[in-house]
């Protein structure tokens, strides 16, 4: 019998820190704060809206089943944590999907400026 030739590597556990979401957003010296909205459309697919932009792209989104918890994950790795679990009733809706589209709202007008799909990975802590 063969034997391997390198040991199974365990699994990565341990994640890095959680920051600040607001130390990610573009400074805006008239705005000291940032408005996110995270909905439910028609289709029952989940919306994020906000009203900043982030410095760096967001690479996708995780979400914990049994906290509410969703998370921002930029593209260095780094995470950032929305602040406040979701509600329960968006939150039921978080287990079906596997991309959250990202609206941009533009603070002057109340349009939509951009948006964007980006995937979105379920933990159950």
């Amino acid at each position: 019998m063969l034997e391997p030739m390198t040991e199974p590597s365990a699994p990565y556990t341990e994640r890095p820190p959680v920051g600040n979401l607001t130390d990610f957003v573009v400074p805006d010296e008239k705005r000291k704060h940032l408005d996110i909205e995270v909905a439910i459309k028609q289709d029952n697919r989940v919306v994020l809206f906000y009203d900043r932009p982030f410095k760096k792209e967001v690479s996708w989104f995780e979400f914990d089943l049994k906290t509410n918890k969703l998370d921002f994950v930029i593209d260095n790795g780094e995470v950032r944590d929305v602040g406040l679990p979701l509600s329960p009733d968006v939150a039921k809706y978080m287990q079906n999907t596997h991309q959250i589209l990202m609206v941009l709202i533009d603070f002057e007008t109340g349009e939509a400026a951009q948006g964007a799909y980006v995937p979105l990975i379920i933990h159950s802590s």
